[in-house]
This record gives structure tokens, sequence and C-alpha cells, in this order.
């Protein structure tokens, strides 16, 4: 069943018992969308009419939303750097690369960077990523400094006339000062040679409201533009994604749905609402 379908129906029999909503509210909250969110939506659907139940909670739910893009930045004359950050176990190298993918599709020349240096695995996969999609990777030697890696990637893009430049960083746990510090230092780095257009925070959906914790600590030391959610179920832990933009007032770009290439999608809020609803 999807995620408010219960909750319209509730609204719909005009005869729920008070049982019945603690219910409805307790799976609500499992499915991560925020105990205070929870509440502002069952008083919204006490106060409808059975008939008005649909619009009145997606109304609602629609000005949680962003209002900003959730376009990527139209690339313009120059390059366009795009740094993917996150902690570790998201789906951020593989994000960079779909998205990549997605950039190569639409007619721009892209370029990948292998940021994540003290980690072998990522520099491999990304490096895989570009062999299959024959996108050029910029690699350093192993334990470089992440921020000498992004400095010279940067570099090389400009001289190669690279529309997009698409960089992935190390997993960084938000509550690490030294890693979020070097996560600065990556930025100001690139920016010595251009501005940074986009810096996308990946989200796994899976891990709930912690998720948010997330966003708001990488939020208060980096401009993140917006974010990409991974391993998204809007029928189970949804919920996430309502919040998410609730809190911070930023747009979900992507999301992603599978593991393929083509499982990174444009994120359309107006059909994502409609299958929550229906």
């Amino acid at each position: 069943m999807s995620l408010f379908k219960r909750l319209l129906n509730a609204v719909k029999s005009g005869s729920t018992t008070e049982s019945e909503w603690n219910e409805i509210r307790s799976n609500l909250i499992d499915s991560d969308l925020g105990v205070n969110l929870v509440d502002q939506l069952i008083a919204v659907a006490k106060k409808s009419k059975p008939n008005d139940a649909q619009s009145a909670i997606t109304n609602e739910i629609t000005s949680w939303l962003s209002t900003k893009s959730r376009e990527i930045t139209p690339g313009n004359a120059g390059l366009n750097p795009v740094l993917l950050v996150g902690i570790n176990g998201t789906g951020k190298t593989t994000t960079t690369a779909k998205i990549a993918n997605y950039l190569q599709q639409s007619k721009y020349k892209v370029m990948l960077a292998a940021a994540d240096t003290f980690r072998a695995a990522a520099v491999e996969q990304l490096q895989s990523w570009g062999q299959r999609l024959d996108i050029p990777v910029i690699v350093g030697k192993p334990n470089s400094d992440p921020a000498a890696l992004a400095f010279e990637a940067t570099k090389a893009a400009i001289e190669s006339n690279i529309d997009y430049l698409l960089i992935d960083t190390a997993g960084r746990l938000h509550t690490k000062v030294d890693l979020m510090d070097e996560l600065q230092k990556v930025v100001r780095v690139i920016e010595k040679q251009s501005p940074i257009k986009e810096i996308l925070l990946v989200i796994d959906a899976t891990t709930g409201q912690n998720a948010i914790a997330q966003a708001k600590s990488f939020i208060a030391l980096a401009q993140i533009t917006g974010f990409v959610i991974t391993k998204l179920d809007g029928s189970a832990k949804g919920g996430v994604a309502l919040a998410i933009e609730r809190e911070s007032g930023l747009p979900i770009k992507f999301i992603g749905v599978g593991e393929a290439v083509g499982d990174l999608q444009p994120f359309n809020s107006a059909d994502y609402i409609r299958s929550l609803l229906n």
C-alpha cells in the first residue's frame, strides 16, 4: 500500500477511532517522515472532509517541498565542476558515474576525478565506470592529497575543454571534524581555477532520520546545492524525501532506484507525491 493510502482511507471512512489514528501515526513515523511532520499531516487529515481529503493532504505535503530548481546547473561557457559528497555506503561513487553518464547523454563533454584517494576500491570502481562509459578519469597516487588531486583534475578539465568535471570525494563521517575540514580544502582549491556549480549530497534513504542529521552537518560546512537520494522506496521509507526537503529547503535532484547505469533518474516531485497517495 502506498505511504498515505491508509491515511486517506481513514478520512474518507468518517468513522476512524482514536486507536486507529494512533496506529496510522505510528506507521507514518516508521516511514521516516518524522514526528513533527506526521502530527502536522494528521491534524490536516482530521480537519478535512471526506471529499476534500486527497487535495488537502496533497497540498500539505507539496508545501513541504523545495521550490528551488531540480535541474543540474546548466553548462555555461567553460568548466562546470560538480562535487559529490556524503558518507561511506550511500552509493556515492556509483552515483558520480551515473550522473556523468546522464550529462554525457545530454551531449556534454564530461570528465571524472577520483578524489577518494585513500580508498583504492573507490578509485578502481570509478576507473571501471569510466571505461564502460568511455569517460576519462583523473586519478592520483594511492593515499595522495585529495585536494591536490582535485586541483590537478580541474586543471586538466579546463585544458581539455570539458563541460562538466564530476569529483568523487572521500566518504566522510559528518561527525569527523578533520575530514570535513578536508572537504572544505577541496572546495577551496577547485575554486581557485573555476567556480563550483554544484555540491550534491548523496543520501541513502534507508538510513531514515539519520539522513536529516547528515544533511544538516554537511550544509553547515559546505554550500550544498541539492541531494541525490539512493535506495528510495516511495511505499515504505519514502518519507525521508519529504522530510529532508522540509528541513533543508534544498531540492532532491536525482533518485537512485537500482544498480544499472540508467537507474538514476531526475526527481519529479509531482510523480513522487502521486506515488505516495495512489
